[in-house]
């Protein structure tokens, strides 16, 4: 969509303001869906919550449409992941809302990054020649719920600094995710004792924080720089590599073509663990739900079944 035509349409939709409903205490948008869901929790009744993208899509590529723009237009807060996971299509979004509420550097912005350590930083110079290669680290860490649990107290603090009457609500919230992330964490650690150390082929990236937490080893990626697509030169040598490190499984995201990776498993040979991306938030799962959902897949991938 053209910029004219984009704001165009924002216009319309605009429009409709008027005639909204009563809303709750506070309006949330957040960039991914396991945000939503993480906000959602620890929110509770007292906050409306929307997520910009899909589990279904590349976080990287999602479609600026007036009609999300609308959502940030009515936001209180508007959370992102941070480390320019979102830049190709954010900021189009916030300048075209009218919102000076949830501008970058307003107290109704919000970057989850902050509250973690990244990984794979990198020492030198960053330029497009590298792929999709991110300055200020992997951005994603939400696949580790240590992490999470990180982000949910700074999104805790920031929702009790904005929203003070419902502060305690928002604590006590918080606490209850604590300990059901906590417990759920100690079961997901257990019955995945076994994929430390254990060799993996992955497509993208994305998998740095869950091989942190997990302790399985990424050997190597299809992808030959990120964000760059397969190409036979690069798959012959990772195919080569996980023959000779005897790979257990192939993981990678659903929203990926999976051709490269099914070729590639089948001459290992080993199953490929295909996963969703993030919360289904807008079918009401939960973020627990969700990485039980991938706890289950990479059990099947430790026992040879694909999924």
């Amino acid at each position: 969509m053209s910029p004219f035509r984009f704001f165009v349409a924002l216009n319309a939709v605009l429009l409709g303001l008027l005639s909204l409903p009563a809303r709750a205490d506070l309006k949330v948008v957040t960039t991914l869906p396991d945000l939503a869901a993480i906000t959602k929790a620890v929110g509770g009744e007292h906050v409306q919550v929307t997520s910009l993208a899909l589990p279904t899509q590349d976080p990287h590529f999602v479609d600026a449409r007036p009609s999300l723009a609308l959502e940030v237009n009515r936001a209180d807060l508007l959370i992102a992941i941070g480390l320019e996971l979102e830049v190709g299509w954010l900021p189009a979004l916030q300048n075209g809302a009218r919102n000076t509420r949830i501008l970058t550097g307003s107290p109704g912005y919000l970057e989850a990054a902050q509250f973690v350590r990244t990984l794979e930083v990198p020492t030198t110079r960053v330029d497009r020649s590298q792929g999709d290669v991110h300055a200020g680290g992997n951005p994603h860490f939400l696949y580790d719920p240590r992490a999470a649990l990180l982000v949910a107290r700074g999104i805790t603090d920031r929702m009790a600094s904005l929203d003070a009457k419902n502060a305690a609500a928002y604590r006590a919230n918080l606490e209850k995710f604590t300990a059901e992330l906590e417990k759920a964490r100690a079961g997901w650690e257990q019955r995945l004792a076994g994929l430390k150390g254990t060799p993996v082929v992955a497509y993208h990236r994305t998998t740095a924080y869950l091989a942190n937490w997990l302790g399985f080893e990424v050997i190597a990626y299809l992808e030959p720089k990120p964000g760059i697509p397969p190409n036979p030169a690069h798959v012959a040598q990772v195919l080569t590599q996980a023959r000779q490190r005897k790979a257990r499984f192939v993981l990678q995201e659903d929203y990926y073509p999976t051709t490269t990776s099914k070729l590639v498993a089948s001459k290992i040979p080993a199953p490929v663990v295909l996963f969703t991306s993030g919360t289904d938030f807008r079918g009401g799962q939960t973020y627990l739900q969700h990485l039980e959902d991938l706890m289950t897949r990479l059990e099947k991938g430790l026992k040879g079944e694909g999924t």
